[in-house]
């Protein structure tokens, strides 16, 4: 019996962990891996923007036309994201979390069939469509993956399995930096094979994800079936006592009983959801405005002044790739036990702490050369410190601080919010750089500040707690009881005076 009871649970362990798997391939690894690979084609592509216009017209671009059709390739990318991202809450409530991971593939697939015949084709606008559409699939995937795990993983996992997502995301991103490395796929031939290979964790995703379950809690409370929600269950926790779970399932069901699905600008309109929406909408800010991207866009001048040859400057940049996946796994791990608030307060604690260090490095840079390795060793633990707080914990409020008819919605917002800053950053970061030269990351210090203060003032604990306990206890933050003044009491009490 004892025999039946381990291999239950390794059957139990092994279908959550494939979910997450095949969930992740095709969603957030895809993110990293197009924000990354790129960054190593760049001279490549802009060569084949003035040989094709030159083959058109008879004319080369002048230089700052080529800068500005590199921009818009660049740039297309959060755009597309932003309309993935208002994409994917009518999607998750009219298809599903599974069916919409599965569909989101069909703009993998386009793109990566225009990315592949653009060389062929000499066209650079095929490549500029292509990124939009690949940014449409990160915008639905970056939304609806962590809705997906969230739901479909039991609550003392729920912060450890939404936060795969942030594996995932930093996984793309070191094995775009791989891939692009001259030695593979980052020959001057093979750029357009680089940018298709985005198709291959998007069959990954369709060859597996059909095969495991859809949300429980979507098939109870959204479709109401709870047939289908029991045999997703089982799957998932295998053969054990899941009354209690289906209890809270159907407490849930209750309270959202005859409400629909809330649209996005509603969230901003309610009480109930006041201090939901101020979290989400103050701590999505705070990390696309904590400066862990320009960490990303200053490490290679900073590796080159501190004597990394140029030819090596590649290998350190998959160092910081993969000091940010080390932590988002660490986090993962931390999450049950530290809970959000600690991982949160002390990311943002620690990289203001290295980027006053980094600061300091870059002005004495000409009095003490050896600042430079100081510098180098703060953009190090500056990415350490984000991974392991605000890159994976931020990605899991929109699941765990909203209810059942609110979540897309929030996802939505969460999503279109991310997208717009991570534009916004990009599109000022080389006017920042100009403007501020050295103190570039002071604006960003005030945002890590600002982070963890809301974080300890106001972001209530979520660790261990079921989604319906959560929503309670936002309820009575949201409604606090007035406090009442001493009641006077005399042995008469006359009705027509009583307060």
């Amino acid at each position: 019996m004892l025999h039946a009871l381990l291999r239950s649970g390794m059957i139990q362990g092994r279908i959550l962990l494939l979910t997450i798997c095949a969930a992740g391939i095709g969603g957030t690894f895809q993110f990293g891996y197009n924000l990354s690979i790129i960054n190593a084609p760049t001279s490549h592509i802009q060569e084949f923007t003035n040989e094709t216009w030159q083959a058109r017209t008879g004319e080369p671009l002048p230089d700052h036309l080529i800068l500005l059709m590199w921009s818009l390739i660049v740039s297309l990318y959060p755009l597309g994201g932003l309309f993935g991202a208002l994409l994917a809450g009518p999607l998750a409530i009219t298809l599903g979390r599974k069916k919409s991971l599965l569909v989101n593939n069909i703009f993998v697939v386009l793109a990566a069939i225009l990315f592949g015949f653009s060389h062929k084709a000499g066209s650079f606008e095929m490549i500029m469509l292509g990124r939009l559409l690949v940014g449409v699939s990160a915008g639905v995937s970056m939304n609806i993956q962590p809705m997906y795990l969230g739901e479909s993983a039991p609550k003392e996992l729920r912060g450890a399995v939404a936060m795969s997502s942030a594996i995932f995301t930093a996984l793309g991103i070191v094995m775009g930096q791989v891939v692009g490395l001259r030695e593979l796929l980052g020959d001057p031939q093979a750029w357009p094979l680089l940018l298709a290979s985005c198709l291959v964790p998007g069959v990954l995703q369709l060859a597996s994800l059909p095969l495991l379950p859809e949300s429980p809690r979507y098939l109870l409370i959204d479709c109401g079936d709870t047939e289908a929600c029991l045999a997703a269950l089982r799957r998932l926790r295998g053969s054990g006592d899941l009354a209690r779970e289906l209890e809270e399932l159907e407490e849930e069901r209750a309270a959202c009983q005859g409400c629909r699905a809330r649209r996005p600008w509603e969230l901003f309109q309610h009480r109930a959801l006041r201090r939901q929406v101020t979290s989400l909408v103050v701590l999505g800010s705070a990390m696309e405005l904590c400066g862990n991207d320009l960490m990303y866009a200053y490490a290679s001048s900073v590796f080159q002044k501190a004597g990394v040859p140029e030819a090596k400057v590649q290998y350190a940049t998959i160092g910081t790739g993969s000091c940010e996946l080390l932590m988002a796994i660490v986090s993962c791990v931390a999450v049950e036990r530290m809970g959000r608030r600690v991982l949160l307060i002390g990311g943002y604690s620690l990289m203001a702490c290295w980027g006053s260090i980094f600061t300091v490095a870059l002005c004495l840079q000409s009095s003490f050369p050896w600042t430079l390795y100081l510098a180098v060793a703060c953009i190090f633990a500056s990415i350490l410190s984000f991974g392991i707080g605000p890159a994976g914990v931020t990605g899991i409020l929109a699941t765990e601080l909203f209810d059942q008819m609110a979540r897309p919605a929030a996802c939505m917002v969460c999503g279109a919010l991310m997208w717009i800053m991570l534009f916004l950053v990009s599109l000022g970061f080389p006017f920042i750089m100009e403007a501020l030269s050295h103190f570039l990351y002071v604006p960003f210090l005030g945002v890590c500040v600002c982070g963890a203060i809301y974080t300890g003032l106001f972001l209530p604990e979520t660790k261990g707690k079921t989604l319906q306990e959560i929503s309670e206890e936002l309820h009575r933050l949201n409604f606090p009881r007035r406090p009442q003044g001493p009641t006077w009491r005399s042995p008469e009490v006359i009705q027509s005076t009583e307060l």
